[in-house]
């Protein structure tokens, strides 16, 4: 099936078990010490708007990557490390990352 779509198999290199395509989700966010200048301005924003029960806003970024592995624990693991190298900033950033087909604790 298409991308999206329920898992489909894809074959790994030579020796390799049976994978599978795995959607995968990452979400990026400031930590709760760093300051959020863009969140800051989007919360003063929709006061200007009538939005003044809306008291705070942390913006950030998120990514959906298709994943070839064999569990969904290879998957999580190959997605966390895209996300150290990668796709966060350690320093400021932290963030979390969901597999389709985990039920999660």
């Amino acid at each position: 099936m298409g991308p999206w779509g329920s898992p489909r198999s894809a074959r790994g290199g030579f020796g390799a078990g049976p994978r599978l395509i795995m959607k995968t989700r990452v979400f990026v966010t400031l930590k709760p010490s760093v300051f959020d200048p863009q969140g800051r301005t989007i919360v003063e924003a929709l006061g200007s708007m009538g939005y003044a029960s809306v008291h705070d806003v942390r913006q950030g970024k998120y990514f959906e990557l298709e994943v070839a592995a064999a569990t969904v624990d290879e998957a999580r693991a190959t997605v966390s490390e895209v996300a150290d190298k990668l796709l966060a900033n350690p320093v400021i950033e932290s963030y979390r990352v969901e597999v389709d087909g985990d039920d999660g604790p």
